[in-house]
Protein backbone atom coordinates (compact mmCIF):
# COMPACT_ATOMS: atom_id res chain seq x y z
CA UNK A 1 0.00 0.00 0.00
CA UNK A 2 1.39 3.45 -0.87
CA UNK A 3 1.74 4.53 2.46
CA UNK A 4 0.95 8.71 2.23
CA UNK A 5 1.12 9.14 6.38
CA UNK A 6 0.58 12.94 7.26
CA UNK A 7 2.65 12.77 10.22
CA UNK A 8 1.95 16.67 11.54
CA UNK A 9 -1.69 16.02 10.21
CA UNK A 10 -2.21 13.22 12.38
CA UNK A 11 -1.12 14.90 15.15
CA UNK A 12 -2.87 17.44 14.72
CA UNK A 13 -5.58 16.08 14.28
CA UNK A 14 -5.33 13.52 17.22
CA UNK A 15 -5.00 16.57 19.56
CA UNK A 16 -8.15 17.79 18.08
CA UNK A 17 -9.83 14.52 18.73
CA UNK A 18 -8.51 14.73 22.54
CA UNK A 19 -10.39 18.21 23.05
CA UNK A 20 -13.47 17.92 20.94
CA UNK A 21 -14.44 14.77 22.64
CA UNK A 22 -14.12 16.07 26.52
CA UNK A 23 -16.38 19.48 25.79
CA UNK A 24 -19.48 18.39 24.53
CA UNK A 25 -21.31 21.78 23.40
CA UNK A 26 -25.22 21.44 24.72
CA UNK A 27 -26.18 24.42 22.82
CA UNK A 28 -25.63 22.76 19.41
CA UNK A 29 -26.20 19.31 20.38
CA UNK A 30 -22.62 17.93 19.42
CA UNK A 31 -20.57 15.40 21.13
CA UNK A 32 -22.91 13.00 22.17
CA UNK A 33 -22.75 9.38 22.68
CA UNK A 34 -25.68 7.69 20.93
CA UNK A 35 -26.93 4.58 22.59
CA UNK A 36 -28.93 2.61 20.04
CA UNK A 37 -29.87 -1.18 19.24
CA UNK A 38 -28.76 -3.44 16.26
CA UNK A 39 -31.64 -6.09 15.88
CA UNK A 40 -28.96 -8.95 15.77
CA UNK A 41 -25.85 -9.55 15.02
CA UNK A 42 -24.56 -7.23 11.74
CA UNK A 43 -23.84 -10.30 9.14
CA UNK A 44 -21.18 -8.19 7.30
CA UNK A 45 -19.38 -5.23 7.38
CA UNK A 46 -18.45 -5.44 3.71
CA UNK A 47 -20.76 -2.61 1.86
CA UNK A 48 -20.30 -4.31 -1.19
CA UNK A 49 -22.03 -7.30 0.20
CA UNK A 50 -24.49 -6.85 3.14
CA UNK A 51 -27.85 -6.23 2.78
CA UNK A 52 -29.55 -6.62 6.44
CA UNK A 53 -30.87 -4.08 8.31
CA UNK A 54 -27.81 -4.08 11.05
CA UNK A 55 -25.22 -4.33 8.99
CA UNK A 56 -26.69 -1.65 6.85
CA UNK A 57 -26.40 0.71 10.13
CA UNK A 58 -23.04 0.66 10.86
CA UNK A 59 -21.76 0.54 7.08
CA UNK A 60 -23.91 3.53 6.63
CA UNK A 61 -21.84 5.18 9.41
CA UNK A 62 -18.17 3.60 8.62
CA UNK A 63 -17.90 4.75 4.63
CA UNK A 64 -19.02 7.51 2.59
CA UNK A 65 -18.99 7.36 -1.07
CA UNK A 66 -18.78 10.11 -4.26
CA UNK A 67 -21.90 11.19 -3.80
CA UNK A 68 -24.82 11.44 -1.35
CA UNK A 69 -28.52 11.50 -1.65
CA UNK A 70 -30.82 13.19 1.17
CA UNK A 71 -33.98 11.88 2.54
CA UNK A 72 -35.59 13.74 -0.18
CA UNK A 73 -33.81 11.43 -2.67
CA UNK A 74 -31.76 14.61 -3.55
CA UNK A 75 -27.62 13.81 -4.85
CA UNK A 76 -24.99 15.71 -4.08
CA UNK A 77 -21.54 15.03 -4.05
CA UNK A 78 -19.60 13.30 -1.07
CA UNK A 79 -16.06 12.07 -1.44
CA UNK A 80 -16.27 13.31 -4.97
CA UNK A 81 -15.13 17.44 -5.19
CA UNK A 82 -16.89 17.96 -8.53
CA UNK A 83 -17.79 15.47 -11.63
CA UNK A 84 -18.98 15.85 -15.24
CA UNK A 85 -21.47 13.59 -17.56
CA UNK A 86 -20.07 13.72 -21.76
CA UNK A 87 -23.12 14.79 -23.78
CA UNK A 88 -24.01 10.85 -24.70
CA UNK A 89 -24.64 10.23 -20.93
CA UNK A 90 -21.90 7.34 -21.02
CA UNK A 91 -18.54 9.12 -19.65
CA UNK A 92 -18.90 9.99 -16.30
CA UNK A 93 -15.39 11.75 -14.60
CA UNK A 94 -15.14 12.86 -10.86
CA UNK A 95 -12.82 14.56 -9.35
CA UNK A 96 -11.81 13.22 -5.58
CA UNK A 97 -11.82 15.25 -2.93
CA UNK A 98 -8.25 15.08 -1.29
CA UNK A 99 -9.07 15.32 2.44
CA UNK A 100 -10.69 11.91 2.31
CA UNK A 101 -8.90 9.71 4.58
CA UNK A 102 -8.76 5.98 5.55
CA UNK A 103 -8.55 5.30 9.21
CA UNK A 104 -7.18 2.28 10.67
CA UNK A 105 -7.51 2.71 14.69
CA UNK A 106 -4.28 1.20 16.39
CA UNK A 107 -6.01 -1.19 18.24
CA UNK A 108 -5.68 -3.35 14.69
CA UNK A 109 -1.68 -4.34 15.16
CA UNK A 110 -2.12 -7.30 12.93
CA UNK A 111 -2.16 -4.86 9.58
CA UNK A 112 -0.14 -1.64 11.42
CA UNK A 113 1.48 -1.29 15.07
CA UNK A 114 0.04 2.48 15.42
CA UNK A 115 -3.01 5.05 13.94
CA UNK A 116 -2.25 4.96 9.86
CA UNK A 117 -4.16 7.71 7.68
CA UNK A 118 -3.72 7.99 3.88
CA UNK A 119 -5.56 8.83 1.57
CA UNK A 120 -9.01 7.94 -0.74
CA UNK A 121 -7.92 7.56 -4.15
CA UNK A 122 -9.39 6.48 -7.42
CA UNK A 123 -8.10 3.20 -7.20
CA UNK A 124 -10.02 2.38 -4.54
CA UNK A 125 -13.14 2.78 -6.65
CA UNK A 126 -12.13 0.77 -9.31
CA UNK A 127 -11.81 -1.86 -6.94
CA UNK A 128 -15.00 -1.35 -5.33
CA UNK A 129 -17.15 -1.49 -8.60
CA UNK A 130 -15.12 -4.62 -10.27
CA UNK A 131 -15.67 -6.57 -6.72
CA UNK A 132 -19.78 -5.54 -6.93
CA UNK A 133 -19.86 -6.11 -10.61
CA UNK A 134 -17.63 -9.73 -9.78
CA UNK A 135 -20.22 -13.07 -10.33
CA UNK A 136 -18.12 -15.13 -7.44
CA UNK A 137 -18.66 -11.84 -5.05
CA UNK A 138 -22.90 -12.93 -5.82
CA UNK A 139 -23.52 -9.08 -4.32
CA UNK A 140 -26.97 -8.19 -4.07
CA UNK A 141 -26.55 -5.08 -5.76
CA UNK A 142 -24.61 -6.21 -8.47
CA UNK A 143 -27.46 -5.61 -11.41
CA UNK A 144 -28.02 -2.28 -10.52
CA UNK A 145 -24.29 -1.22 -11.82
CA UNK A 146 -24.15 -3.70 -14.93
CA UNK A 147 -24.77 -0.48 -17.29
CA UNK A 148 -21.21 0.00 -15.75
CA UNK A 149 -19.47 -1.07 -19.86
CA UNK A 150 -19.02 -4.39 -19.98
CA UNK A 151 -20.98 -5.02 -16.78
CA UNK A 152 -23.44 -7.80 -18.34
CA UNK A 153 -20.14 -9.64 -19.98
CA UNK A 154 -18.37 -9.72 -16.44
CA UNK A 155 -22.35 -10.58 -15.04
CA UNK A 156 -22.46 -13.65 -16.83
CA UNK A 157 -19.17 -14.27 -16.35
CA UNK A 158 -17.93 -14.00 -20.47
CA UNK A 159 -15.20 -11.68 -19.01
CA UNK A 160 -13.17 -10.61 -16.14
CA UNK A 161 -14.02 -7.99 -13.72
CA UNK A 162 -11.11 -6.24 -13.85
CA UNK A 163 -12.70 -5.23 -17.65
CA UNK A 164 -14.88 -3.25 -16.24
CA UNK A 165 -15.11 0.13 -17.64
CA UNK A 166 -14.02 1.71 -14.84
CA UNK A 167 -10.24 3.25 -14.34
CA UNK A 168 -8.23 6.15 -12.16
CA UNK A 169 -6.82 9.00 -14.66
CA UNK A 170 -4.34 9.72 -11.75
CA UNK A 171 -4.91 9.73 -7.49
CA UNK A 172 -7.68 11.30 -7.50
CA UNK A 173 -9.39 11.85 -11.21
CA UNK A 174 -12.05 8.62 -11.80
CA UNK A 175 -13.46 7.70 -15.18
CA UNK A 176 -16.71 5.44 -15.57
CA UNK A 177 -17.65 4.41 -19.13
CA UNK A 178 -21.50 3.22 -19.71
CA UNK A 179 -22.59 0.70 -22.45
CA UNK A 180 -25.23 2.69 -22.50
CA UNK A 181 -26.60 6.11 -20.74
CA UNK A 182 -28.87 5.57 -16.99
CA UNK A 183 -30.85 8.24 -15.24
CA UNK A 184 -30.38 5.65 -12.35
CA UNK A 185 -26.57 5.83 -12.71
CA UNK A 186 -25.74 8.63 -10.22
CA UNK A 187 -28.43 7.42 -7.91
CA UNK A 188 -26.75 3.89 -7.49
CA UNK A 189 -23.28 5.80 -7.04
CA UNK A 190 -24.79 7.30 -3.77
CA UNK A 191 -25.84 4.02 -2.61
CA UNK A 192 -23.26 2.02 -0.03
CA UNK A 193 -22.39 -0.70 -2.44
CA UNK A 194 -20.55 2.11 -4.16
CA UNK A 195 -18.35 2.93 -1.34
CA UNK A 196 -14.68 2.76 -2.09
CA UNK A 197 -12.48 -0.78 -1.09
CA UNK A 198 -8.47 -0.49 -0.62
CA UNK A 199 -7.06 -3.46 -2.62
CA UNK A 200 -4.68 -3.82 -0.19
CA UNK A 201 -6.22 -3.66 3.12
CA UNK A 202 -8.70 -5.87 1.53
CA UNK A 203 -6.36 -8.76 0.62
CA UNK A 204 -4.95 -8.77 4.06
CA UNK A 205 -7.63 -9.35 5.85
CA UNK A 206 -7.80 -12.96 4.10
CA UNK A 207 -11.16 -13.85 3.52
CA UNK A 208 -12.54 -11.94 6.39
CA UNK A 209 -12.99 -8.58 4.83
CA UNK A 210 -15.67 -6.55 6.77
CA UNK A 211 -16.34 -9.89 9.47
CA UNK A 212 -14.78 -8.57 12.54
CA UNK A 213 -13.58 -5.23 14.14
CA UNK A 214 -9.54 -5.74 13.00
CA UNK A 215 -10.70 -6.28 9.24
CA UNK A 216 -13.02 -3.32 8.28
CA UNK A 217 -11.27 0.54 8.07
CA UNK A 218 -13.08 3.11 7.69
CA UNK A 219 -13.39 6.36 5.88
CA UNK A 220 -16.40 7.86 6.71
CA UNK A 221 -17.61 9.87 10.04
CA UNK A 222 -16.84 6.98 12.50
CA UNK A 223 -14.37 3.93 12.64
CA UNK A 224 -14.86 0.91 14.58
CA UNK A 225 -13.84 0.50 18.00
CA UNK A 226 -14.34 -2.50 19.31
CA UNK A 227 -17.34 -5.38 17.71
CA UNK A 228 -18.32 -8.23 20.11
CA UNK A 229 -20.83 -10.96 19.82
CA UNK A 230 -21.00 -14.30 21.61
CA UNK A 231 -24.41 -15.70 20.44
CA UNK A 232 -24.68 -17.49 23.69
CA UNK A 233 -24.23 -14.04 25.03
CA UNK A 234 -26.09 -10.89 26.45
CA UNK A 235 -23.16 -8.28 26.57
CA UNK A 236 -22.83 -7.95 23.06
CA UNK A 237 -21.54 -4.46 21.60
CA UNK A 238 -20.39 -2.73 18.86
CA UNK A 239 -18.80 0.98 19.47
CA UNK A 240 -17.43 3.63 16.85
CA UNK A 241 -16.22 7.03 17.59
CA UNK A 242 -16.20 9.47 15.31
CA UNK A 243 -13.19 9.69 12.82
CA UNK A 244 -11.97 13.21 13.49
CA UNK A 245 -9.72 13.12 10.39
CA UNK A 246 -12.63 13.12 7.90
CA UNK A 247 -14.48 16.07 9.73
CA UNK A 248 -14.58 19.09 7.40
CA UNK A 249 -16.64 22.01 6.66
CA UNK A 250 -18.78 20.42 3.84
CA UNK A 251 -18.45 17.30 5.94
CA UNK A 252 -19.79 17.91 9.66
CA UNK A 253 -19.95 14.62 12.12
CA UNK A 254 -22.31 15.87 15.26
CA UNK A 255 -21.72 13.52 17.49
CA UNK A 256 -18.77 11.76 19.46
CA UNK A 257 -19.54 8.15 19.87
CA UNK A 258 -22.04 5.29 18.46
CA UNK A 259 -22.20 2.79 21.06
CA UNK A 260 -24.88 -0.16 19.40
CA UNK A 261 -26.18 -3.28 21.87
CA UNK A 262 -26.75 -6.23 19.61
CA UNK A 263 -30.17 -7.32 20.81
CA UNK A 264 -31.73 -10.37 19.62
CA UNK A 265 -35.73 -9.64 19.35
CA UNK A 266 -37.74 -6.38 18.52
CA UNK A 267 -39.10 -6.86 22.47
CA UNK A 268 -35.51 -6.74 23.93
CA UNK A 269 -35.54 -3.56 21.75
CA UNK A 270 -38.17 -2.13 23.23
CA UNK A 271 -37.34 -2.52 26.83
CA UNK A 272 -34.27 -0.96 26.62
CA UNK A 273 -35.83 2.17 25.36
CA UNK A 274 -38.54 1.68 27.84
CA UNK A 275 -35.82 1.59 30.85
CA UNK A 276 -33.96 4.76 28.77
CA UNK A 277 -30.98 2.55 27.78
CA UNK A 278 -30.84 3.66 24.60
CA UNK A 279 -32.01 6.98 22.45
CA UNK A 280 -33.89 5.63 19.00
CA UNK A 281 -34.74 2.70 17.61
CA UNK A 282 -36.59 1.32 14.38
CA UNK A 283 -39.76 -0.18 14.04
CA UNK A 284 -42.84 -1.27 12.13
CA UNK A 285 -45.13 -0.75 15.30
CA UNK A 286 -47.39 2.53 15.10
CA UNK A 287 -48.33 2.64 18.89
CA UNK A 288 -45.88 5.21 19.90
CA UNK A 289 -47.23 9.11 20.46
CA UNK A 290 -45.87 11.44 18.49
CA UNK A 291 -46.34 13.77 21.81
CA UNK A 292 -44.46 11.44 23.69
CA UNK A 293 -41.44 10.76 21.04
CA UNK A 294 -39.85 12.58 18.12
CA UNK A 295 -40.85 9.83 15.38
CA UNK A 296 -39.90 10.13 11.34
CA UNK A 297 -41.76 7.56 9.40
CA UNK A 298 -42.48 6.61 5.07
CA UNK A 299 -44.24 4.35 3.06
CA UNK A 300 -41.39 2.09 1.97
CA UNK A 301 -43.60 -1.04 2.06
CA UNK A 302 -45.84 -2.23 -0.52
CA UNK A 303 -48.39 -5.25 1.38
CA UNK A 304 -50.13 -6.83 -1.21
CA UNK A 305 -51.62 -10.28 -1.43
CA UNK A 306 -49.23 -12.83 -3.90
CA UNK A 307 -50.84 -16.52 -4.97
CA UNK A 308 -49.64 -20.11 -4.68
CA UNK A 309 -48.84 -20.66 -8.40
CA UNK A 310 -49.60 -24.51 -7.63
CA UNK A 311 -52.59 -23.69 -5.57
CA UNK A 312 -55.49 -25.81 -7.32
CA UNK A 313 -57.40 -23.15 -7.15
CA UNK A 314 -55.42 -19.80 -7.35
CA UNK A 315 -52.99 -20.49 -10.69
CA UNK A 316 -56.21 -20.06 -12.31
CA UNK A 317 -56.03 -16.00 -13.62
CA UNK A 318 -59.67 -15.39 -13.55
CA UNK A 319 -60.41 -16.19 -10.20
CA UNK A 320 -57.16 -13.76 -8.96
CA UNK A 321 -58.58 -10.95 -11.45
CA UNK A 322 -62.09 -11.48 -9.74
CA UNK A 323 -60.49 -11.00 -6.21
CA UNK A 324 -58.63 -7.66 -7.68
CA UNK A 325 -61.56 -6.71 -9.59
CA UNK A 326 -63.83 -6.63 -6.19
CA UNK A 327 -61.47 -4.45 -3.73
CA UNK A 328 -63.13 -0.85 -3.22
CA UNK A 329 -60.39 0.79 -1.73
CA UNK A 330 -62.00 3.78 -1.41
CA UNK A 331 -64.23 2.42 0.90
CA UNK A 332 -61.09 0.31 2.70
CA UNK A 333 -59.52 3.45 3.05
CA UNK A 334 -62.01 4.78 5.75
CA UNK A 335 -61.49 1.69 7.94
CA UNK A 336 -57.61 2.35 8.00
CA UNK A 337 -55.51 4.42 10.59
CA UNK A 338 -52.29 6.39 9.78
CA UNK A 339 -50.16 3.59 9.65
CA UNK A 340 -51.60 2.37 6.02
CA UNK A 341 -52.75 3.59 3.04
CA UNK A 342 -54.65 2.03 0.66
CA UNK A 343 -52.38 0.55 -2.04
CA UNK A 344 -53.34 0.63 -5.76
CA UNK A 345 -49.93 0.44 -7.28
CA UNK A 346 -46.35 -1.13 -6.69
CA UNK A 347 -44.22 1.04 -6.22
CA UNK A 348 -44.28 2.43 -2.70
CA UNK A 349 -44.40 6.74 -1.97
CA UNK A 350 -41.18 6.61 0.00
CA UNK A 351 -39.62 6.39 -3.67
CA UNK A 352 -38.06 9.60 -4.74
CA UNK A 353 -37.75 11.09 -8.01
CA UNK A 354 -35.60 14.52 -8.10
CA UNK A 355 -36.74 15.67 -4.38
CA UNK A 356 -40.63 14.76 -4.71
CA UNK A 357 -42.11 11.36 -4.45
CA UNK A 358 -42.45 8.91 -7.25
CA UNK A 359 -46.21 8.77 -6.56
CA UNK A 360 -47.13 12.34 -7.13
CA UNK A 361 -45.42 12.21 -10.61
CA UNK A 362 -47.63 8.99 -11.30
CA UNK A 363 -50.25 8.53 -8.95
CA UNK A 364 -51.59 5.04 -8.69
CA UNK A 365 -55.58 5.26 -8.86
CA UNK A 366 -54.75 4.95 -12.74
CA UNK A 367 -54.44 1.32 -11.66
CA UNK A 368 -57.71 1.33 -9.93
CA UNK A 369 -59.44 -1.91 -11.07
CA UNK A 370 -62.94 -2.19 -9.09
CA UNK A 371 -65.57 -3.17 -11.12
CA UNK A 372 -67.72 -5.37 -9.21
CA UNK A 373 -69.58 -6.57 -12.11
CA UNK A 374 -66.36 -7.98 -13.91
CA UNK A 375 -65.27 -9.33 -10.87
CA UNK A 376 -68.38 -11.55 -10.91
CA UNK A 377 -68.40 -12.55 -14.23
CA UNK A 378 -64.37 -13.87 -13.06
CA UNK A 379 -65.51 -15.71 -10.50
CA UNK A 380 -68.07 -17.18 -12.92
CA UNK A 381 -65.20 -17.80 -15.48
CA UNK A 382 -63.43 -18.84 -13.52
CA UNK A 383 -65.44 -21.54 -11.79
CA UNK A 384 -66.33 -23.01 -15.00
CA UNK A 385 -62.74 -23.49 -16.51
CA UNK A 386 -62.06 -25.25 -12.80
CA UNK A 387 -65.34 -27.26 -13.06
CA UNK A 388 -66.06 -26.42 -10.10
CA UNK A 389 -69.47 -24.97 -7.89
CA UNK A 390 -67.56 -23.49 -5.57
CA UNK A 391 -64.21 -22.66 -3.72
CA UNK A 392 -62.81 -24.64 -0.51
CA UNK A 393 -62.58 -22.05 2.49
CA UNK A 394 -59.41 -20.61 2.25
CA UNK A 395 -57.14 -18.69 4.46
CA UNK A 396 -54.68 -15.69 3.75
CA UNK A 397 -51.08 -16.30 5.69
CA UNK A 398 -50.10 -12.69 7.09
CA UNK A 399 -46.93 -11.72 9.19
CA UNK A 400 -48.27 -11.05 12.89
CA UNK A 401 -45.24 -8.77 13.14
CA UNK A 402 -45.71 -6.60 10.44
CA UNK A 403 -49.44 -5.79 10.08
CA UNK A 404 -52.45 -5.83 12.22
CA UNK A 405 -54.59 -8.49 10.21
CA UNK A 406 -57.79 -6.89 11.28
CA UNK A 407 -57.63 -4.43 8.53
CA UNK A 408 -58.28 -7.68 6.05
CA UNK A 409 -61.28 -8.32 7.60
CA UNK A 410 -63.59 -5.48 5.90
CA UNK A 411 -61.67 -7.36 2.52
CA UNK A 412 -63.05 -10.71 3.41
CA UNK A 413 -66.76 -9.84 4.72
CA UNK A 414 -66.55 -7.92 1.14
CA UNK A 415 -65.29 -11.06 -0.74
CA UNK A 416 -67.98 -13.28 1.15
CA UNK A 417 -71.07 -10.58 0.22
CA UNK A 418 -70.05 -9.66 -3.43
CA UNK A 419 -68.92 -13.25 -4.52
CA UNK A 420 -70.03 -16.03 -1.97
CA UNK A 421 -66.07 -16.45 -1.43
CA UNK A 422 -65.28 -16.99 2.16
CA UNK A 423 -61.59 -16.31 2.87
CA UNK A 424 -59.93 -16.60 6.34
CA UNK A 425 -57.05 -14.99 8.04
CA UNK A 426 -54.17 -16.91 9.48
CA UNK A 427 -51.51 -14.93 11.29
CA UNK A 428 -48.10 -16.29 11.91
CA UNK A 429 -44.96 -15.31 13.23
CA UNK A 430 -42.12 -13.63 10.97
CA UNK A 431 -40.31 -17.08 11.33
CA UNK A 432 -43.09 -18.98 10.38
CA UNK A 433 -43.76 -16.57 7.64
CA UNK A 434 -41.00 -16.79 6.02
CA UNK A 435 -40.39 -20.73 6.26
CA UNK A 436 -44.06 -21.04 4.37
CA UNK A 437 -43.75 -18.34 1.72
CA UNK A 438 -40.05 -20.32 1.33
CA UNK A 439 -41.56 -24.05 0.93
CA UNK A 440 -44.69 -22.97 -1.40
CA UNK A 441 -46.65 -23.80 2.17
CA UNK A 442 -49.46 -21.37 1.41
CA UNK A 443 -52.72 -20.41 -1.11
CA UNK A 444 -52.82 -16.75 -0.39
CA UNK A 445 -50.44 -14.64 1.30
CA UNK A 446 -50.12 -10.87 2.29
CA UNK A 447 -46.47 -10.19 1.36
CA UNK A 448 -44.55 -7.12 2.13
CA UNK A 449 -43.15 -5.99 -0.90
CA UNK A 450 -39.84 -3.76 0.02
CA UNK A 451 -36.72 -2.81 -2.50
CA UNK A 452 -33.24 -3.49 -1.19
CA UNK A 453 -32.86 0.48 -1.74
CA UNK A 454 -34.94 3.31 -2.11
CA UNK A 455 -35.37 3.37 -6.19
CA UNK A 456 -37.96 1.91 -8.22
CA UNK A 457 -35.89 0.06 -10.07
CA UNK A 458 -34.68 -2.18 -7.13
CA UNK A 459 -38.55 -2.68 -6.17
CA UNK A 460 -39.62 -3.86 -9.70
CA UNK A 461 -36.81 -5.92 -9.87
CA UNK A 462 -38.03 -7.76 -6.66
CA UNK A 463 -40.47 -9.83 -9.38
CA UNK A 464 -36.73 -10.70 -11.17
CA UNK A 465 -35.17 -12.00 -8.07
CA UNK A 466 -37.49 -13.40 -5.08
CA UNK A 467 -39.45 -16.87 -6.24
CA UNK A 468 -42.59 -16.54 -4.90
CA UNK A 469 -42.88 -13.44 -6.89
CA UNK A 470 -42.05 -14.53 -10.29
CA UNK A 471 -44.99 -16.08 -11.12
CA UNK A 472 -46.51 -12.76 -10.69
CA UNK A 473 -44.55 -10.94 -13.51
CA UNK A 474 -44.65 -14.22 -15.84
CA UNK A 475 -41.51 -14.13 -16.87
CA UNK A 476 -41.30 -10.45 -18.30
CA UNK A 477 -38.32 -8.27 -17.33
CA UNK A 478 -38.79 -4.98 -17.53
CA UNK A 479 -35.70 -4.00 -15.70
CA UNK A 480 -33.61 -3.91 -18.63
CA UNK A 481 -35.91 -1.05 -20.10
CA UNK A 482 -35.43 0.93 -16.56
CA UNK A 483 -32.24 1.22 -16.47
CA UNK A 484 -31.31 2.77 -19.71
CA UNK A 485 -33.93 5.34 -19.24
CA UNK A 486 -32.05 8.85 -19.67
CA UNK A 487 -34.10 11.02 -17.87
CA UNK A 488 -36.33 11.49 -14.76
CA UNK A 489 -39.31 11.83 -17.18
CA UNK A 490 -38.79 8.54 -18.87
CA UNK A 491 -38.15 6.68 -15.68
CA UNK A 492 -41.51 8.10 -14.66
CA UNK A 493 -43.07 6.24 -18.01
CA UNK A 494 -41.12 3.25 -17.48
CA UNK A 495 -41.93 2.98 -13.57
CA UNK A 496 -45.85 3.10 -14.97
CA UNK A 497 -45.86 1.01 -17.76
CA UNK A 498 -43.84 -2.15 -15.58
CA UNK A 499 -46.85 -0.96 -13.01
CA UNK A 500 -49.24 -1.98 -15.59
CA UNK A 501 -48.08 -4.65 -16.95
CA UNK A 502 -47.05 -6.61 -14.04
CA UNK A 503 -50.88 -5.62 -12.26
CA UNK A 504 -52.32 -7.03 -15.23
CA UNK A 505 -51.01 -10.62 -14.28
CA UNK A 506 -53.28 -10.57 -11.15
CA UNK A 507 -50.07 -12.28 -9.53
CA UNK A 508 -49.29 -9.51 -6.72
CA UNK A 509 -52.60 -7.49 -5.43
CA UNK A 510 -51.59 -4.48 -3.93
CA UNK A 511 -53.60 -3.51 -0.88
CA UNK A 512 -51.56 -1.01 1.55
CA UNK A 513 -48.93 0.91 1.77
CA UNK A 514 -47.17 0.80 5.07
CA UNK A 515 -45.17 2.92 7.46
CA UNK A 516 -41.90 2.23 8.80
CA UNK A 517 -40.42 4.28 12.06
CA UNK A 518 -37.77 5.71 13.56
CA UNK A 519 -38.93 6.45 17.47
CA UNK A 520 -36.55 8.73 19.39
CA UNK A 521 -36.33 10.70 22.27
CA UNK A 522 -37.95 14.29 21.95
CA UNK A 523 -34.10 15.60 22.62
CA UNK A 524 -32.85 14.05 19.69
CA UNK A 525 -32.89 15.57 16.24
CA UNK A 526 -31.51 14.77 12.33
CA UNK A 527 -30.94 11.23 12.73
CA UNK A 528 -31.58 10.25 9.02
CA UNK A 529 -33.81 6.65 8.54
CA UNK A 530 -33.56 4.92 5.47
CA UNK A 531 -36.75 3.00 5.13
CA UNK A 532 -35.47 0.83 2.32
CA UNK A 533 -32.22 -0.29 3.77
CA UNK A 534 -33.03 0.02 7.83
CA UNK A 535 -29.88 2.26 7.63
CA UNK A 536 -29.81 4.69 10.56
CA UNK A 537 -27.69 7.46 9.80
CA UNK A 538 -25.98 9.51 12.78
CA UNK A 539 -24.15 11.95 11.15
CA UNK A 540 -25.55 14.93 11.61
CA UNK A 541 -28.00 13.52 14.65
CA UNK A 542 -28.36 16.21 17.47
CA UNK A 543 -28.90 15.66 20.93
CA UNK A 544 -30.12 18.44 23.12
CA UNK A 545 -30.33 16.55 26.80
Amino acid sequence: MKKRILLFLCAALIAVSAVSCGNKDKGEGTGHLYNAPLLGNPQSLDPQFANDPASNTVIKNLYSGLLMKDSDGNISCCNAESYTISPDGLVYTFRLRQDNFWFLDKNNDDYFGEDEYFPVTADDYVFALQRVLNPRMQSPYAKNYSCIKGGERILNGSAPAETAGVSAKDDFTLEIILDYPSAEFLGMLAEAAASPCNKEFFDSTKGRYGLDDKSVMSNGAFYLRQWFYDPYGSHNILYMKRNELNVTELYTVAPSYLSFTIEKTENDIYECFKNSEIDCFTTLNDSYSSDKYSITSDSATTLGLIFNPEDKYFRNANLRKALACSIDRISLESKLDSDLTAAYGIIPPAVRLAGKSYREASPDRQFDFYNLSEAQNCFKRAKRELNIGSVDSIKILVCAETVDSGYLHHLSQSWQESLGLYIGIEDVTASEFSRRINDGDYSVALYPLKGVIGSGLSVIRQFEQIDCLKSASDGISHSDEIIRCTSVAELVDKYSSAEKSLLAEFGFIPLFYKNSYLVAGKDNEEIIYNPFTGAVDYRIAKNYS
